[in-house]
């Protein structure tokens, strides 16, 4: 069954600079490339240097005259995310565009963080809590707006308060879905915080639905040898048209988030098809676990005192 084409116009970005984690590969190197297509000059800051030029040389291959480098991070080590911050700070340009992408989803069995925690809840949150802390000086510099990803996953469950890091109790997909709702509430409290303190930075939430990316493929890294069977049918799906979206159609509600003129600050945006699972981005409703203020407010604290990130009082 044939796919109907769906994209969305990215505006002109000359003079724009992005950082997009997650770029070496899957959703986030068709964001990356996008961006750099548009003129913007985009860095990818990544773990694996090897998988990084291949990206660039992706990138090229798609926008001949891509302004686009590598830097060095690892989110699961805060020391890594620090040393990026002093990076960029050197360099001292401002940032337009940063598009929080990067993840790691369900480990078969518990693992840490350089930091010693759980390995979901220190990258996909604390170690992006950390960049956008490091960063926030050039991101005000550049009034920038921050798309930060989170999941379907995050439409239900919530915050293990008693057990952050699942020493106890330890479940791969619970620990998945805090993750991305500890994050999805750290976002909206940033923007909350930006509007009422005159940061210039506006900050909102994206989700790809579902699709075959590298979330849970084989990962060694992770102590995943083979590719789920759950990733075996949604690639089954996705060659087929069947719902699901594809890599490529999964990053344009975050594309969208970042760069249309249209998207709100505040605002969360995704898949428009049955499930919004697949289809052409468009606004979502919050899901419930991060319509709570107040648990964002505990969030943005708990991940200020983990992380030992300062960011401007309240």
């Amino acid at each position: 069954m044939a796919r109907t084409p769906i994209d969305i116009t990215v505006p002109d970005l000359s003079g724009r600079r992005a950082v997009v984690t997650g770029g070496s590969d899957g959703i986030g190197l068709g964001i990356a490339t996008r961006l750099a297509a548009a003129g913007a000059e985009v860095l990818l800051p990544v773990r694996n240097p090897r998988k990084g030029e291949a990206a660039i040389e992706a990138i090229r291959r798609e926008a001949p005259d891509a302004r686009v480098s590598l830097r060095e991070l690892d989110l699961s080590s805060l020391d890594s995310v620090a040393a990026l911050g002093r990076t960029l700070a050197e360099e001292d340009r401002p940032i337009h565009l940063l598009v929080n992408n990067a993840g790691v989803m369900t480990p078969p069995s518990r693992q840490t963080t350089a930091d010693g925690f759980e390995l979901q809840f220190g990258t996909n949150h604390l170690g992006h809590v950390a960049l956008v802390g490091h960063l926030l000086p050039l991101l005000r510099a550049g009034r920038a707006r921050v798309t930060s990803q989170v999941s379907i996953a995050a439409a239900r469950g919530g915050i293990n308060w008693d057990d952050l890091n699942w020493e106890r109790s330890y479940d791969g997909m619970k620990a998945y879905r805090q993750s991305k709702i500890a994050f999805g509430l750290f976002a909206l409290e940033l923007d909350r915080r930006s509007q009422a303190g005159g940061w210039g930075v506006t900050s909102n939430l994206s989700h790809p639905g579902v699709a075959p990316t590298s979330l849970l493929a084989a990962r060694p890294e992770v102590g995943r040898a083979k590719d789920t069977a759950g990733r075996r049918l949604i690639r089954v799906l996705s060659e087929r048209g069947v719902v699901v979206g594809t890599v490529l159609t999964a990053g344009l509600p975050a594309l969208y988030a970042a760069t249309s003129p249209e998207a709100e600050r505040g605002g969360f945006y995704g898949p428009s098809g049955v499930g919004h699972l697949g289809g052409r981005p468009d606004t979502q409703k919050l899901y419930p676990p991060l319509r709570d203020a107040e648990e964002a407010q505990r969030v943005w604290r708990s991940a200020q005192d983990l992380t030992r990130v300062p960011f401007p009082p309240d």
